[in-house]
């Protein structure tokens, strides 16, 4: 991808996109929290045809219509978002720090889920979450430490360390 192509997918992220990591509640996991990151870019249903250009300029991610008359390309997972934010992230402005923020939180992403690094990476989130402005937000690092007390995983080591200290 050139330049001036990687630049233009960074503008565009920077005024209609999102990038989010956040924490998403499954029954079906022993510590009852997945850490989910994602990147997605909106546009009017009546001009979506540049969210399939920047799918196949991409390569990574799916596009759907809302009821509400929008279009969105999303990509989603570690390493899909790792690659693109990796590809845009010198050429960001706006979302420049966030973008360094979910890079690093995919970067101590451990392999094995223990409730300590659970806890830390809800922490990250949360951070993350400080940059989007959702009205909807429910899913919080308490929220988590919360499950973890009732499901008798807690307490756990709190403070965040820095990723040399995280055994994957």
């Amino acid at each position: 991808m050139s330049d001036e192509v990687a630049a233009y997918i960074a503008g565009f992220l920077d005024g209609d996109g999102s990038i989010m990591a956040q924490l998403v509640r499954r029954k079906d996991y022993k510590l009852g929290y997945q850490i989910r990151v994602s990147i997605v870019f909106y546009q009017k249903q009546s001009h979506n045809e540049i969210l399939f250009w920047l799918k196949e300029q991409l390569k990574f991610g799916y596009i759907r219509n809302r009821n509400d008359g929008m279009t969105e390309y999303t990509i989603v997972g570690l390493s899909e978002v790792e690659q693109t934010l990796q590809l845009l992230h010198d050429k960001l402005r706006l979302k420049k720090s966030l973008a360094q923020d979910v890079l690093q939180l995919i970067k101590v992403h451990p392999k094995k889920m223990t409730p300590e690094k659970l806890l830390k990476l809800a922490k990250l989130v949360d951070k993350t979450a400080e940059f989007n402005y959702s009205k909807k937000r429910t899913n919080t690092s308490e929220v988590v430490i919360e499950f973890l007390k009732s499901k008798n995983l807690f307490p756990v080591e709190t403070s965040i360390r820095q990723p040399a200290d995280w055994d994957s």
